[in-house]
């Protein structure tokens, strides 16, 4: 049983020709890049918002350093808050200057999670098109053995030619369709990660504690000069 499927997956690939080959080497690529982005995010909790609630709760009450302690800045959300809290507590920063920062390192973090995706959209956009490559030369060769053929043309070769033709076609797509979807799924996790590190940073900034310990800072600058 194991050797015919075997054979079955080789005759696939010989009646494929060239065309296929590429298309199954782009899709063990995907493969392997989906699986490090599943493992990526699994492994970073990063849309977990457990943490960041509880900390933010105890930044709003006053209590930066219970905030500090209840964060796990291995995710993304949660180092980008632990950093905002502790420049303001530093107070060696002005505000803006410490948005600026924050604003940056979460384009950094961002683009983390983002690694791999163009090799995913750029194996998606060419599937399809490498498929119909295929299909166009694979339909010249059956059309030139049936010129060949003269009057005495066979209908199954033809036939066969043309099924032959279409299997790029359609393996390109199978190629595409689950790269597509999982692309757009990924970036949409991206997304929503970037509209929870924009959540979570505007509450620090706007809680009445950083307000505090702007004015704090503002006061020891007057008294230094």
């Amino acid at each position: 049983m194991e050797n015919s499927v075997q054979q079955q997956i080789i005759d696939f690939l010989q009646v494929g020709g060239p065309v296929v080959w590429i298309l199954m080497g782009f899709s063990v690529v995907a493969l392997t890049i989906v699986l490090m982005k599943l493992w990526q995010f699994a492994s970073m909790r990063a849309e977990s918002r457990k943490t960041v609630d509880k900390a933010l709760d105890a930044w709003r009450q006053h209590n930066p350093n219970q905030a500090l302690e209840l964060l796990d800045e291995t995710r993304p959300v949660d180092s980008l808050v632990g950093f905002s809290i502790r420049s303001l507590q530093s107070g060696h920063m002005e505000v803006d200057r410490i948005r600026e920062e924050v604003e940056r390192l979460a384009m950094n973090k961002l683009n983390q999670l983002r690694s791999y995706f163009r090799p995913l959209e750029i194996i998606a956009s060419l599937s399809p098109l490498l498929g119909l490559l295929g299909t166009v030369l694979g339909m010249i060769t059956a059309f030139q053995q049936m010129e060949g053929a003269g009057s005495q043309v066979d209908p199954s070769v033809l036939s066969g030619g043309i099924w032959q033709a279409l299997l790029t076609t359609a393996v390109g797509l199978a190629v595409a369709i689950p790269v597509v979807t999982m692309h757009s799924w990924l970036e949409r996790k991206v997304e929503r990660i970037s509209h929870m590190v924009n959540d979570a940073v505007t509450q620090v900034f706007t809680c009445k504690e950083a307000e505090r310990l702007v004015a704090k800072a503002a006061k020891e600058v007057l008294h230094a000069a």
